[in-house]
């Protein structure tokens, strides 16, 4: 097989050690340009005697089991074009030796537990095209001699320890169109001329780092921007009116910043094509522009936990394809506008923590996509009838407002809810019974209303309920034995109500603390519940409750018996005693007579 070009085993379920001294020792190492073998279970060590086959193109070892550090004699196969080790578990230093592989293009080292620095060697690669580092333990920083690979497209450096300054050279690169540094410490600004040389550049990643200083104006120079990527870091000043020029811009995201401006006019200049803003935790203050609603295309817009206030524009209603929408921590006021029902697609909506008012919108039920709603700390005053046809909403949190009126039968419509939260309001009325059909409840509250009646026995049918929080209520009545049945129920508190009679003792029951009980009416129980204990019946009359029984009815039923017969036999005897023929004879009733309770009680003082 002297001619053999190319071996290619990928994707299969091999196993075991990678013995390759049978190739090694053969004609084979001649002419073999492809070697693939990734995507298996091979492990053991990456072989050093790899550098015999001096004409290898390709070496695709990654996602197998391979541990070591890799072997520096690899850096002598200097034809190679493509090297391939990510997703196995080598250890050890990026070798020095790389700077010999003057033909690579694309190296994969991704997904390992390499350590050490990034070699400065790497700048005389001048071929990269691709190089993928990320999720490893590489420390250090970003070498000035990267700036010489000119021709470099991607570089993924992410979810590694690197720090220092992103270097000035790096942003030369004109064929570059995929920077990822996420998660790492790097620090400095980004220079001012960022952008001005990354005609190409479609995404930039620099989150969960510690870069700091404005977002330069000349970011928007990278024209092609698709992804940007700027959170959580400690960019201050303003949101440049320049990002506006970002036509193909798909997704923004500035969260977790130090940024102290408003929201720019100019945001609703950005791209159609924009599906994702993200401005959450960036102390924005101001209105929400109402030019927002020409990004026709937005799917998520996030601005939760800013100093945002007025209204919600009714442009927001122009916004067709959005799903995910956060307002939540804000200063906003007013109404929520009809217009957001205009949402057809919305399934997530977070305005929480807010000064929202009023009754909440009855066309809330045309949203029928609608799962996630959080409505919670705001000053909500009633819910309409019509809310309860929202058959698929999963999740409800309406608490910390002002609601009032009673609950529905209708709450068992939301027949796939597993969170509802109406605490700290003014609902008030029997909690209904419909509750007990909702079989996917794991989380529902109730407390600090003016809720009265009993719990419902069928509570015991809420199969899934791991949370129940009836406290600071007006109910009265027994808690249901039924109870014992919930198996998943972990948080069970009944305080601050007017409940009496046994505490349930049984199930997770036997888990819960005084603290679920206190301050109630009549409740009784075990020592450890600071209630007075049941009164218990005693063992001795027990014993005697068959005596009792027979005391109280039978005996009195076979007096009366003898009663009526002895009445009868002592009748019987007078009328025989009469002479027959008297006037007195002819007389039906002649034999009868009253008798005294005297005589009664002579005729049976025998007996």
């Amino acid at each position: 097989m002297s001619s053999l070009q190319l071996i290619n085993l990928r994707a299969n379920s091999l196993s075991g050690d990678l013995q390759v001294d049978m190739i090694m020792n053969s004609n084979i190492p001649s002419a073999l340009e492809v070697l693939n073998l990734g995507s298996n279970h091979l492990h053991g060590r990456i072989p050093s005697n790899l550098y015999k086959c001096t004409e290898l193109r390709v070496l695709n070892l990654e996602s197998n089991r391979f541990t070591g550090s890799i072997p520096k004699e690899i850096c002598a196969l200097t034809k190679l074009k493509e090297l391939y080790l990510g997703k196995n578990n080598l250890t050890g230093q990026i070798p020095d030796d790389i700077a010999r592989l003057v033909s690579l293009e694309k190296l994969g080292l991704e997904v390992n537990r390499l350590n050490g620095h990034i070699p400065q060697q790497i700048g005389n690669c001048t071929y990269l095209m691709e190089i993928h580092m990320q999720n490893n333990n590489l420390t250090g920083v970003i070498p000035n001699e990267i700036g010489n690979l000119h021709a470099l497209q991607e570089l993924d450096l992410a979810f590694n320890n690197i720090t220092g300054s992103i270097p000035s050279t790096f942003f030369n690169f004109s064929l570059l169109r995929k920077v990822n540094m996420a998660y790492n410490h790097l620090s400095g600004h980004l220079p001012s001329n960022t952008g001005f040389r990354l005609p190409n550049l479609e995404e930039l990643y620099l989150e969960r780092n510690e870069l700091s200083g404005p977002i330069p104006d000349s970011i928007s120079n990278a024209s092609k921007l698709i992804v940007l990527d700027l959170s959580s870091n400690s960019f201050s000043g303003t949101i440049p009116d320049s990002l506006g020029n970002l036509r193909n811009l798909q997704k923004l995201n500035l969260a977790e910043n130090v940024l102290t401006s408003k929201l720019p006019v100019s945001i609703g200049n950005l791209s159609e094509s924009l599906e994702e803003l993200y401005a959450f935790d960036c102390r924005i203050t101001g209105n929400i522009p109402g030019g927002i609603g020409n990004l026709s295309n937005l799917i998520g817009l996030i601005l939760q936990q800013n100093e945002l206030t007025g209204a919600i524009p009714s442009e927001i209603g122009r916004l067709k394809h959005l799903q995910d929408f956060s307002l939540a921590s804000n200063k906003l006021r007013g109404h929520i506008p009809d217009e957001i029902c205009h949402l057809e697609r919305l399934s997530y909506l977070y305005l929480l923590e807010n000064g929202f008012s009023g009754s909440l919108p009855a066309c809330l039920s045309n949203i029928t996509s609608l799962r996630e709603l959080y409505l919670g700390s705001n000053r909500f005053t009633s819910i309409p009838s019509t809310f309860w046809s929202l058959k698929d909403l999963l999740q409800i949190n309406l608490s910390f407002n002002s609601l009032t009126g009673t609950l529905p039968l209708e709450i068992g419509n939301l027949k796939v809810v597993t969170i509802i939260d109406f605490s700290t309001n003014q609902l008030s009325g029997d909690i209904p019974t419909s509750i007990a059909g909702l079989q996917n409840l794991a989380h529902f509250s109730l407390s600090d209303n003016r809720m009265q009646g009993p719990i419902p026995s069928s509570f015991g049918d809420l199969v899934s309920v791991e949370f129940l929080d009836l406290s600071s209520n007006n109910l009265s009545g027994a808690i249901p034995k039924s109870l014992e049945k919930l198996v998943h129920l972990k948080t069970f508190n009944v305080s601050f109500n007017r409940l009496q009679g046994e505490i349930p003792d049984r199930g997770s029951f036997a888990n819960f603390s005084f603290r679920s009980f206190m301050d109630n009416e009549a409740l009784c129980g075990p020592i450890r519940m600071q209630v007075p204990p049941c009164k218990s019946i005693n063992i001795h009359r027990k014993s005697k409750r068959p005596h009792e029984f027979g005391i109280r009815y039978i005996v009195p039923a076979i007096a009366s018996i003898i009663l009526v017969i002895v009445f009868t036999v002592i009748i019987f005897r007078r009328s025989h005693k009469r002479k027959p023929g008297t006037q007195e004879d002819s007389s039906p009733t002649a034999s009868w007579r009253k008798i005294s309770h005297h005589e009664l009680y002579r005729a049976t003082e025998g007996i």
